[in-house]
This record gives structure tokens, sequence and C-alpha cells, in this order.
């Protein structure tokens, strides 16, 4: 998400860099390139002209004029600017007696029911007893589709027959009696807003009394996902907001939208389909993503999914010569792991915007190569020179790949092998990372 504005901004930011000092002329120029890339985002017209009257006032001001780098006040006032109309971060009021009820709502298709799921993971982690609560009665699967997510992650599933707002009481006393301290409520969604599913979702708040009543919201609808927003606070008072598949190709509009907009906060965005693709809305970080600056807290957390001791192994022997395909494949699935490619480089100070990459092709390539690794038996992954033609069509037909493209993968391994082995001959120049 964001590619296609971060790319337009650093081209706008490039141009002002070029220029000593900062005329008023030339800040409206720059601004104006500023809105039109907001508006081709998706942004809300009311939050782009809010944004840009703030940005211009200080932009004219003394803060710029007398700057040793205005091109560099500029940005610096975009980036605050940005993080103010993201709004403060909003954390889960999880307080009075238990359990404590969360009511998600949203239209079909915005990712409700698994966010209901990656919720309970988060808050089973920090030490709450969570259920989930399928109270979805209308979509097909939906029921089955929660009882599966939570026998993954280990978070029973209230059923029954009968209305949805019956349902909900039913499970929260279950809940009482079991000791539960955070209910979690799958309300139904609908294809498009209808009053049935506004008086169910508000029938079900009065028999619950919910904590918290999130709006699970696509960010890929666009400025269509803020008239859902405002319809659904203004009759039910929304708590927070969530949005989902902050990973694909949507233009962020939304998520810079919603906010100013509802004036309810954002609390997590979704970025990727697994339970654990989660993330505690910040809007520092996420500003700094839009502009380019990177993420670097958020790479450091995806990389703390990784086995420090297979990596600090992993890299003794890449240095000594000793790197296998063993290594190398169990490496890529700890490095697959932090997500999508191009999320990690949008995650890099100076990159975002500015590297494009085709991460289907990347991901595709990645699959392939894990196929013909995983095709080969262990000696032949500790010792690839072992491998001759006839052993060579062997793992290209079970990898379902060509022979060349075997050929070009041990050629790669060989080629970063020697690589490492000359930086291992000078490790005075070249330390071992530190893994904690």
């Amino acid at each position: 998400m964001f590619s296609s504005l971060t790319q337009k901004l650093q081209g706008v930011f490039d141009q002002l860099a070029r220029r000593g000092k900062l005329s008023e002329a030339d800040v409206d120029v720059a601004l104006k390139e500023v809105r039109l890339a907001l508006l081709e985002a998706d942004v809300h017209f009311s939050v782009v002209k809010s944004f840009l009257d703030r940005v211009r006032a200080r932009a004219i001001g003394a803060e710029v004029s007398k700057s040793l780098n205005p091109a560099q006040q500029v940005v610096k006032i975009v980036h605050e600017e940005l993080i103010a109309t993201l709004g403060e971060p909003g954390k889960l009021e999880l307080h009075g007696p238990a359990p404590r009820i969360i009511l998600l709502a949203g239209l079909q298709g915005s990712g409700k029911t698994t966010m209901a799921a990656k919720l309970a993971r988060r808050l089973r982690g920090q030490g709450e007893r969570v259920m989930l609560v399928a109270a979805d009665m209308y979509r097909p699967a939906a029921v089955k589709q929660l009882q599966t997510l939570g026998a993954a992650i280990d978070v029973p599933v209230f059923t029954s027959l009968g209305r949805p707002v019956d349902l909900a009481g039913q499970a929260v006393s279950q809940a009482e009696r079991q000791g539960m301290t955070v209910v979690i409520v799958d309300t139904a969604g609908r294809i498009q807003l209808d009053a049935m599913m506004m008086s169910e979702a508000l029938a079900i708040k009065e028999r619950t009394k919910p904590v918290e009543i999130l709006l699970v919201a696509d960010a890929m609808t666009g400025q269509e996902s803020v008239r859902v927003a405002e319809s659904f606070h203004k009759q039910l008072g929304l708590t927070g907001l969530i949005l989902t598949k902050v990973d694909g190709d949507a233009r962020g509009g939304a998520a810079i939208s919603m906010r100013a907009v509802t004036g309810v906060p954002i609390k997590f965005l979704g970025v990727g389909e697994k339970v654990d693709a989660i993330e505690l809305f910040d809007p520092g970080r996420l500003a700094g993503r839009i502009l380019g600056m990177g993420d670097v807290l958020g790479l450091i957390e995806r990389a703390e999914a990784m086995d420090k001791q297979k990596a600090a192994e992993s890299a003794e022997r890449l240095v000594a010569g000793q790197f296998t395909l063993e290594d190398f494949i169990t490496q890529l699935r700890e490095v697959r792991k932090m997500g999508p490619v191009g999320q990690l480089l949008g995650m890099i100070p100076g990159l975002g915007g500015r590297v494009q990459i085709d991460e289907q092709a990347v991901e595709k390539q990645l699959k392939h190569t894990e196929a013909i690794i995983n095709s080969m038996t262990r000696a032949e992954r500790r010792n690839p020179d072992v491998l001759n033609a006839s052993r060579k069509r062997r793992v290209a037909a079970g990898a379902g790949r060509q022979v060349y493209e075997v050929n070009q993968l041990l050629k790669q391994f060989k080629d970063m092998q020697k690589l490492m082995k000359q930086m291992g001959n000078k490790r005075g120049k070249f330390p071992l990372p530190k893994f904690r």
C-alpha cells in the first residue's frame, strides 16, 4: 500500500531539494503536486484541503525561510502534519468487570472474521482468557471459518442456533461461568449497508454492553470505506477502527482520511492473511512509510520472528565457507516469515517509493527456489558438488522446474559461497553481526 503515493511525494521533495531557497511560489507549486498525489490516492478532499492549509501556513513562515535546508524543513512539516492528520494511536480499553466484550462490525469481505482471530491470538498472548463468538449467521461458512481459526490458535468459539442477539447473550453468560476475561463477537456483515444490519448490530450492542465497538474496514475500498465508517459511527458509536489489507495494492487514502473524517481512532492494521499479521497503529511509523522515510522499528519487530540461534549459527558457517543449501533454505524460510519483500524494502529508510519490484514475481521465484532445494536429498543439500546430470534431472522433475533453473541456482549459490569465504578471510574488516 502507498507505493504510488510515496513515489509521487518523493518526486515532489526531490524537486524541492534542487532549490537553495524556497519562495512562496515554489511552495505553492510543490503543494499543488502534493494535492494531486493525495487526491489520486483517494484521500478525502476535505482532509486534503485542511492538511495543505496547515502545511502551507508553516512552509511559508519563518521556520522554513530561516532554515539552513528549506527543502528538508518542508518534508519535516509534511511529516508532522501527516501524523496530526492520522491522529493519536488508539489502545484497546479493556476496563471494567470481566468478561469485557469487543464487538466487531463491518461489511462482508472486509476481513472481519479473520481479524477476530488475530485479535484473539494477540490478547491471549497478553494473558487474557479469550472466547470468540460466531454471530455471523448469514454468510455461508462464516461459523465454520471462525471455528477453524479458533482451533488453530487454541481459542474456544461459541456457536448456537437462533437469533444472533440471543446467541451473543448466551455467549456472554457462558463466558462468565467459564471465567473468560475477553469475549470477541464477530457480527454479521453485508454486501452493503442496510437497516436490518444496523438494527441487529445495535441489538447485540444493547444486550452485551461492549467496552469496544470496532469497525473492521477494507483499506482497498478507498473513499467508500470512509462513508461506511461514518454510517457505522452514527448508528453504533464506534470506539475504534481497524484497517485490513494494508499489505495490498490500496492507494492508501482510507488510512489517511478515516481518522480525520470520523474522529474515531485507528487501533490496528491488518498486514497480511496469517493470524499473526496484525500491527498496532502508530501514526509516526505509518507517516514515515508514506513519505519514504522507512519504518526501522517495524523492521526490527518483524526480525524478532526470526530464530536468533539459527541465524547466528548460519552466520558463523557462512563466513567460514561451510554454508550449505540446508542453511540457505532455513534462512530463506526465516526471512519469509518477516513478510513480503516489497513491505520489507518499504521499511528501509530511503528506499520507500524508490525501489520498485514485482512482488508476485519475487515470491514466485522464492517458491521455485524452495521447491528445487526441497527436491534434493540431504546429502545433495550439504554437498551440491555431487549433483551430476542425472541427479539434476531428478531434482528438476521433483520440483516441477527445468534443469537450467537448477543449474542457475547452483551457480548463484557457489558465487555466494565464494564471496562469503573471501569476506571470512577478512573478518577484521567484516565482523560478524551480533544476534541477541
